[in-house]
Formats: structure tokens, C-alpha cells, sequence
């Protein structure tokens, strides 16, 4: 297998690791559903986990392999903030304002930016699927390895977008209050869930 024909494995071998039910998954969908930023986060999700693709087939897996503080580092700090996000979820569940679909005015481009920013870095998970892994497989077909990487990256780009835009395209469907209840109630459990697996799983 040589040139081109490396960029099929390195797309599959990219959706098979992206398309899970995760706090970032979950994110992405939410937010689609608002209408609201839905490019911004389909490209920042998208561009991050590319990145991290292209460091990990640079060599990077190695060096966070060799330093496994960083792994303790970003699980605390992605505990902490899954259970900061599944507690507003909580909150909104309960709260007896109507769910708009234009989503909430306060919340600004850059507020969901960074959001998105934080989801994609702070789960020390992301850094074993692309870096290490990823990076691992794609350096398997030496010369080829970057055509592997640019398979994987499409997984990425495909993935993201697709959930996004096609999350905003239901969102006519799901005016109804109770729908958003159970889904902030769903995402609550989903982000709660992931930080305790998160704080009690070994890495590495």
C-alpha cells in the first residue's frame, strides 16, 4: 500500500475512534440543535483533533509517553470542568424558562469557542485516540504515514460537521420543552459519568 491509497485506512481508523457518545460529541450536538455558532464548532472541533493528528504522526506521542504528568495535568482539569458543565446541564433541566432554539442571547461567539476549545483538550483520552494512537498507526506506513494522517484528519472533519449541521437540521423537530429537559438531563448523566471514569481510570 503506497501513496494515496494510505488515506482509506487512516479514515476509518479515524471514525472508529471519533464516533462514540463523549462529553464532546454530546457538545457538538447540543449546540447544533441551538442553531447558534454551529460552523465555529464544527471547525474548531475539527481543526483541533487534525492538529493533534498531524503532532502525533510528527513524533509528539513519544515525548507526552515520556512525561506522564501532562496525562494527571489534564484529567483533573477536565474532571473539574465536565462536573462544572453537567451541573448547569442540571440547572437547565430544571429551570422553567422555554428553551429557545435561537439558543441563549448571553452566550457569545467567543464563550462558545472556547467551550469547544475545552471539550476538545481537556480529556486526556483525545491525546491517547490521536496523538499516540493515531500517531502510532499513521507512523506504521513509513513514508506514507502523512497520507494516513490526512485520511484521519478527513474522519475529523467529516464527523464533526456532520453531527453539527445535521443536529441543526433537526432542530425543527424538537421544539418542545420536555425534549430539551431530557436532554440536558441526558447530557448531565453523560458528562458526570465521563469525569468519574476519568478520575478513577488509569491512562496511559
Amino acid at each position: 500500500m503506497t501513496g494515496v491509497a494510505a488515506v482509506l485506512p487512516g479514515l476509518v481508523t479515524g471514525l472508529s475512534l471519533i464516533i462514540a457518545i463523549g462529553a464532546q460529541n454530546a457538545f457538538v450536538i447540543r449546540q447544533g440543535l441551538t442553531r447558534r455558532f454551529v460552523f465555529e464548532i464544527a471547525i474548531v472541533s475539527a481543526a483541533l483533533d487534525a492538529t493533534l493528528i498531524l503532532l502525533g504522526t510528527g513524533g509528539l506521542g513519544a515525548i507526552i509517553q515520556a512525561v506522564p504528568v501532562i496525562f494527571e495535568i489534564v484529567r483533573w482539569f477536565g474532571v473539574a470542568y465536565l462536573v462544572w458543565f453537567g451541573i448547569q446541564s442540571v440547572r437547565r433541566a430544571f429551570a422553567s424558562e422555554v428553551m429557545s432554539l435561537d439558543g441563549d442571547s448571553a452566550t457569545t461567539r467567543w464563550g462558545i469557542v472556547l467551550s469547544t476549545v475545552t471539550f476538545s483538550l481537556l480529556n486526556p483520552h483525545v491525546y491517547l485516540d490521536t496523538v499516540i494512537f493515531l500517531g502510532s498507526v499513521a507512523n506504521q506506513f513509513g513514508a506514507d504515514r502523512w497520507w494516513f494522517a490526512l485520511g484521519a484528519c478527513t474522519a475529523s472533519f467529516l464527523w464533526f460537521f456532520s453531527i453539527a449541521y445535521g443536529a441543526r437540521g433537526l432542530s425543527r423537530y424538537v421544539t418542545k420543552p420536555v425534549f430539551w429537559r431530557v436532554l440536558d438531563s441526558i447530557i448531565a448523566v453523560t458528562m458526570f459519568v465521563i469525569a468519574a471514569i476519568l478520575a478513577t481510570s488509569t491512562l496511559g
